[in-house]
C-alpha cells in the first residue's frame, strides 16, 4: 500500500494539539515557554562551550591583541542578532504550514503556491532533510564531548577517560530511546532554565570585572577584525558559526510549542544569557592574557564551582543531543509518509502526545555514527572541524524557500524579498563558505552522510514513480472491472473486502489476483487509498470519504496529515459517521505485495544502480500491515513479482 505525495523536522516533547492557538493562558504559556527552552534550544545552549574557544584557537597569535578578542566577540554577538533573532525569530518562524515548521513544512508551503510545482523545489526539500541527518550525527558528539572535557581541569590526570566516559554517556542516550522521552522532558525544561542563568551568571561577574568588553557591541570592530585577518577569515567564520548553531530548531519545534512562547523564551532568557556568557569569556580572556587562557568557558569559573559546572554542562548536553535524536525519528516519520523513504517501523511510546515516538532501525544507524565520531576525532576541537557545513547548507534551504514563500505566498513586493534574499545570501553564503573550507578538515563527514541520505531518497523517489508507471501500463481500468462485475456477479461470500492500492484509476493488484485465483467476491468490496495531505493534520471530520460505484463496490479515499501516524482501522472506524457501518472483525484487508527483479542491464549506467537500490531498500521496508496499524489477522496477503 502507497501513499501519494506532498508534504515537516521535528523534536518529539510536547504533543501539537492547541499548542499554536494564539490565546494561551499564563499558566499555559509558562508551561511552553519552558518546555521550549528544554527542546527548543538545548542544541544552541551548549555552543558557549566551545564556540568563542574555537574562534580564538584558528592559529597561534590570532587573538592575540585586545583588539582581536573584541572583534571576534563582536562577531559572535552579530551573527547571533542577524542570524537567530531577525532572521530565523521575526520571519521564518512566520512560515508556518498550518502551525508547522521544518524544512519538509516549508517545502510544502512552497508547493502550495504552484499549480504544478517545479522540480527543483523538491530537490530543495530532500536536500534540507539529508543535510538534517549529516547534522544529527555531529551534535550529540560534539556535545557530550566538549561537556566531558571539563573533567581534565578538574583532575588532569582524568584525559585518557574523556574518550571512554563520553562513549559510555552517548551509549547510554541511546539505549533509553525506547522508553520514550516523556518522563524524561519533563526535567528537560528546568535543568536548561537552570543552565541559561548559570552561563548568564558566570559570564556577568567577569563583565563587572572588565567592562570595557562591552566595545565589542560595535558591529564595525568585527569587520575590521575581518579586514586585517582576510587570511583566516573564512577559518574564524568557520568558528563563529559554531555559536548558532542550533538556530534550526526554531523552527523545526514550532508545530509543538507555537511561535509566542519560543520567541519569548529566546528574548526573555536565553539570548541575554548566551550574550552574557560570551562577553564573560571575553572579559576573562582580556583580563589574564590570551596567552594564559585555553578553555575560558570552563578557565573562568571559580574552583570550587568547577565540578558542579562540568556535571551540569555534561546534563545540558544530554538534552541537547536528546532534542536532535528525537528530531531525526519525526523528520523520518514525515519523510516516510511523502514518500521520500520506505516504511520503517515506528513505536510510540506515549499513549498521549502524538510527537514521541522512537524508531529503532534510525536510532542503531544514529548511535553507530555518533560512536564512530568520538572515536575517530577524539576531541571537541578536532570534531568541530566537521561541525557546520550541514546546518549551514539547511540554512541556505531554508533561505531559498522562504524567499519563493514570501513572493507568492504573503505576497511582498519583489524588491522587498530580493533585499532580503541578497542581505541573507550573503550572510548565510558566507558561513556555507566558511564551513565548506574545512571540507578535508572533517566536513566531509557531514557531507558524506548527507549525499548518501540524499541518493537514498532520490533513487527510492525515483524507483516508486517507475514502479508505478510500470503498473498503470499493465493494470485493468477499475471502472470497467467494476462494470462487469455488477453485469456478471462471481460467486457472492459474506462480509466485507478491503482492497488497498495508491491508484485511483486501475484496479487494485490483490483484486485482480483474487478473482483470479478464488473466483468469489465479497457481498461488499471497498477500493481504500491512502494519501498525504499537505497538512500536518487532517480534522476527523475531513479524514474520510466514501462513494459507492455500486451495491457491491465502493470507493474509501482516506487523507493523513504529514505529521500524522497513518492508522486505517482507526480512520475507517470514522466512516460510521457517514453511514457506512464499519465491523473489523467482519473485514479482510487484501495487500499486495510486490516482489521486485531489476531488469536487464540498461543503457543507462545511473538507472541501472538506482534500480539495484531501490530494490534493496523495497525488501528492507517494514511490513505494510504494521505500518498502517492493520491486525495482521485479518490480513491477506498476495504474492506479484515485478521487473523493473
Amino acid at each position: 500500500m502507497t501513499q501519494t505525495n506532498t508534504a515537516g523536522d521535528s523534536h518529539a516533547g510536547v504533543d501539537a494539539s492547541d499548542l499554536t492557538s494564539h490565546s494561551h493562558t499564563r499558566k499555559d504559556l509558562t508551561m511552553l515557554v519552558m518546555g521550549a527552552l528544554g527542546v527548543v534550544y538545548g542544541d544552541i545552549g551548549t555552543s558557549p562551550i566551545y564556540a568563542f574557544r574555537q574562534a580564538m584557537h584558528i592559529r597561534p597569535g590570532a587573538a592575540s591583541s585586545d583588539s582581536e578578542i573584541l572583534g571576534l566577540l563582536s562577531l559572535i554577538v552579530w551573527a547571533l542578532t542577524l542570524t537567530v533573532s531577525l532572521k530565523y525569530v521575526f520571519f521564518v518562524t512566520r512560515a508556518d504550514n498550518n502551525g508547522e515548521g521544518g524544512t519538509l513544512s516549508l517545502m510544502a508551503l512552497a508547493r502550495k503556491t504552484f499549480t504544478n510545482p517545479p522540480v527543483w523545489i523538491t530537490v530543495l526539500g530532500v536536500l534540507g532533510a539529508a543535510m538534517f541527518f549529516g547534522d544529527a550525527i555531529i551534535t550529540p558528539a560534539i556535545s557530550v564531548l566538549s561537556a566531558v572535557e571539563g573533567v581534565q581541569l578538574v583532575a588532569p590526570g582524568m584525559e585518557r577517560w574523556v574518550v571512554p566516559i563520553t562513549l559510555v554517556i552517548i551509549v547510554g542516550i541511546f539505549f533509553v530511546q525506547k522508553f520514550g522521552t516523556a518522563k524524561v522532558s519533563i526535567v528537560f525544561g528546568p535543568i536548561t532554565a537552570l543552565w541559561f542563568l548559570v552561563l548568564g551568571f558566570s559570564g556577568l561577574v567577569h563583565i563587572i570585572d572588565y567592562p570595557a568588553v562591552l566595545w565589542a557591541l560595535n558591529p564595525l570592530l568585527g569587520l575590521q577584525f575581518l579586514a586585517t585577518h582576510f587570511a583566516i577569515a573564512f577559518v574564524v567564520m568557520g568558528a563563529i558559526f559554531l555559536a548558532v548553531t542550533g538556530a534550526e530548531a526554531l523552527y523545526v519545534d514550532l508545530g509543538h510549542f507555537g511561535r509566542k512562547p519560543i520567541v519569548l523564551a529566546w528574548f526573555s532568557l536565553v539570548f541575554p544569557c548566551l550574550l552574557l556568557n560570551y562577553f564573560g569569556q571575553g572579559a576573562f580572556v582580556l583580563d589574564v592574557g590570551p596567552e594564559n587562557v585555553d578553555s575560558p568557558f570552563f578557565e573562568m569559573q571559580p574552583d570550587w564551582a568547577l565540578l558542579p559546572f562540568v556535571g551540569l554542562a555534561t546534563l545540558a548536553t544530554i538534552i541537547a543531543s536528546q532534542a536532535v535524536i528525537s528530531g531525526t525519528y519525526s523528520l523520518t516519520q514525515q519523510a516516510i509518509a511523502l514518500n521520500m523513504l520506505p516504511r520503517m517501523v515506528v513505536t510510540h511510546t506515549s499513549e498521549t502526545q502524538s510527537g514521541q515516538i522512537y524508531m529503532p532501525q534510525i536510532n542503531t544507524m544514529l548511535m553507530v555514527g555518533v560512536l564512530l565520531l568520538v572515536l575517530a576525532f577524539g576531541s571537541s576541537s578536532a570534531l568541530s572541524n566537521a561541525y557546520g557545513i550541514a546546518v549551514s547548507g539547511v540554512m541556505i534551504v531554508t533561505l531559498s524557500l522562504l524567499v519563493v514563500v514570501m513572493w507568492r505566498n504573503w505576497k511582498w513586493h519583489p524588491a522587498a524579498v530580493i533585499a532580503f534574499g541578497v542581505i541573507f545570501t550573503f550572510i548565510d553564503g558566507g558561513f556555507f563558505a566558511a564551513n565548506a573550507a574545512k571540507l578535508f578538515q572533517g566536513g566531509w563527514v557531514p557531507a558524506a552522510v548527507a549525499l548518501l541520505v540524499a541518493v537514498v531518497m532520490w533513487s527510492w523517489m525515483a524507483g516508486r514513480r517507475r514502479l508505478s508507471e510500470k503498473t498503470r501500463r499493465d493494470e485493468v481500468p477499475l471502472q470497467f472491472l467494476v462494470d462487469n462485475l455488477a453485469k456478471k456477479k462471481p460467486t457472492l461470500v459474506p462480509g466485507t473486502a478491503i482492497f488497498l492500492t495508491s491508484d485511483i484509476e486501475g484496479a487494485p493488484t490483490a483484486l485482480l489476483h483474487s478473482l483470479k485465483h478464488y473466483k468469489v467476491l465479497h457481498e461488499q468490496n471497498v477500493i481504500l487509498t491512502v494519501r498525504t495531505s499537505v497538512s500536518p493534520r487532517v480534522p476527523d471530520d475531513e479524514k474520510v470519504t466514501i462513494d459507492a460505484y455500486n451495491e457491491l463496490f465502493s470507493r474509501v479515499i482516506v487523507t493523513f496529515g504529514y505529521m500524522e501516524s497513518p492508522n486505517i482501522p482507526k480512520a475507517l472506524a470514522l466512516g460510521r459517521k457517514l453511514g457506512w457501518k464499519f465491523d473489523i472483525m467482519s473485514t479482510s484487508f487484501f495487500l499486495s505485495r510486490r516482489s521486485l527483479k531489476p531488469g536487464a542491464k540498461p543503457g543507462n549506467p545511473l538507472r541501472y544502480w538506482q534500480d539495484r537500490l531501490f530494490t534493496r531498500l523495497a525488501r528492507n521496508a517494514s511490513d505494510a500491515t504494521e505500518y498502517f496499524h492493520i491486525p495482521t489477522g485479518r490480513v491477506v496477503e498476495i504474492g506479484t513479482q515485478v521487473v523493473l
